[in-house]
């Protein structure tokens, strides 16, 4: 049983949950802890650093993303008066801890690599550095705003590396574990490298490029194939893909041929046909033979259902001729590896190391920077140093940052087509043995002397 266990007293709400801000989601440990600091008047200056412990299956480095919105996060933290209501009802705190959280604001440094950076594990993402309380209470949200974010980011990055220059466009929001998510992997997909997504408020709220084909329903609907086919593509002509395998994918494909020689009488075209199930790498090399004896070879294949890295791969070395994939469960899920080992721990207190010595679950005393040297534009090593210490070397190129001081924003965010482009860069320059989907090298990365420490080592 916990230590300690609170039962609200209200009715169980089974209504329309209110609009609560992301202050709530938070832990209730992180409360009934703040509240015996300041009780205590604990309120020195503590550093958490927030990292990954190890890779999941067959993983070899990360893509950070969510540390803008991590960032957001933190300059609007505030509890509002139906938060503070919520809080009265459903937990044990007092109600003079209550006022004073309604007052609370961040105040505090932050330091993060920029979006978009590869980065590997041990290696601090972000660090928040503030009076101990408001350091601690915003533990849960960052944790869970950047660990889904670099999740979807990382999955992205490798269906990228696996399509070899191909398109691939994000499908997966009707199986994401939210709305949310959906809209998260969307834009992290995007920022790994994807051509677009299909998810519109993504497209709205990020000025992703938005992709479309059409469902099987629709097909179904018209009773056959080709007035399907026929009706969509004069309803969008010069942008129609069309959904081949509702009945028989071959059939399906020469109806679209068909439809083809009619758009082209009128002077229009299809784009391409989509293949969304059965055995895609020899139904590709069927479809095309087709649309070339007849005359169509600009028509383009996608193919989509099922889909993720290790599937793209396997089609394109069998020589599957598809041009473009469309990923949705197994991307939207990061469905091999649907976590990853993130923490955001207390490393310095009062200008003293602070660290932990669990087995398997040690941390690194310090705030901390993350260093990277370079060797002919390749990434050639990483050093993780105390952030009171300077670059080692000029070979050296520092990543973290200072991003905000005394609660205010220092550096403005980056536009989604920067943050792309950085992705890009940083895996171009991650040599290919650093980076394969599986069985990867791992990647140097060395800890300065005076991280690496024992209790015995302060007496």
């Amino acid at each position: 049983m916990p230590a300690l266990k609170y039962a609200p007293t209200l009715r169980y709400r089974l209504a329309v949950v209110p609009p609560y801000r992301k202050e709530l989601s938070l832990d209730l440990y992180e409360l009934t802890m703040s509240q015996v600091f300041w009780r205590r008047g604990m309120d020195g200056m503590a550093t958490f650093s927030l990292f990954f412990r190890g890779y999941p299956d067959n993983r070899s480095y990360y893509v950070a993303c969510g540390i803008d919105e991590a960032v957001d996060f933190l300059l609007n933290f505030r509890f509002g008066p139906e938060d503070i209501g919520s809080l009265r009802e459903t937990t044990p705190l007092s109600e003079d801890f209550l006022t004073y959280l309604a007052k609370v604001r961040f105040t505090g440094d932050v330091r993060a690599v920029p979006e978009g950076t590869i980065v590997f594990a041990d290696e601090p993402l972000l660090e928040v550095t503030a009076p101990i309380i408001e350091a601690q209470i915003v533990e849960t949200m960052l944790l869970n705003i950047v660990t889904s974010a670099t999740l979807f980011a990382t999955k992205a990055s490798r269906i990228v590396e696996a399509a070899a220059g191909r398109p691939v466009v994000d499908f997966g929001s009707r199986r994401t574990h939210s709305e949310e998510s959906a809209v998260k992997a969307a834009r992290t997909g995007y920022i790994a490298g994807f051509a677009g997504t299909s998810n519109l408020k993504a497209a709205a709220l990020y000025g992703i490029p938005a992709f479309g084909t059409m469902a099987h329903s629709f097909v179904q609907a018209f009773g056959d194939e080709y007035s399907a086919f026929d009706a969509y593509a004069n309803e969008f002509p010069g942008s129609t893909t069309l959904l081949v395998d509702t009945y028989d994918t071959l059939e399906g494909v020469r109806n679209a041929i068909s439809v083809a020689a009619a758009a082209r009488k009128r002077g229009a075209s299809i784009n391409a046909i989509r293949l969304d199930s059965g055995d895609l790498g020899q139904l590709a090399k069927d479809a095309r033979s087709l649309l070339d004896a007849a005359g169509y070879p600009d028509v383009q294949i996608m193919a989509s259902g099922g889909l993720d890295e290790y599937s793209i791969r396997d089609l394109i070395a069998s020589g599957a001729p598809i041009d473009a994939f469309g990923v949705g469960t197994r991307f939207g899920t990061s469905a091999d590896a649907p976590y990853i080992d993130s923490v955001y721990k207390l490393v310095e207190l009062d200008g003293k190391p602070v660290f932990k010595l669990s087995a398997n679950k040690r941390t690194l005393p310090w705030a901390k920077t993350v260093m990277r040297r370079f060797i002919n534009d390749h990434m050639a090593g990483d050093l993780v140093i105390n952030c009171a210490q300077s670059s080692p070397t000029p070979e050296y190129v520092e990543l973290s940052r200072n991003v905000v001081t005394d609660g205010i924003n220092r550096f403005p965010v980056d536009s989604i087509e920067t943050v792309r482009r950085r992705v890009a860069e940083h895996l171009n320059s991650l040599s290919p043995e650093f980076r394969g989907l599986v069985n990867a090298l791992e990647y140097p990365v060395k800890l300065a002397p005076e991280l690496d420490l024992t209790r015995e080592s302060f007496g």
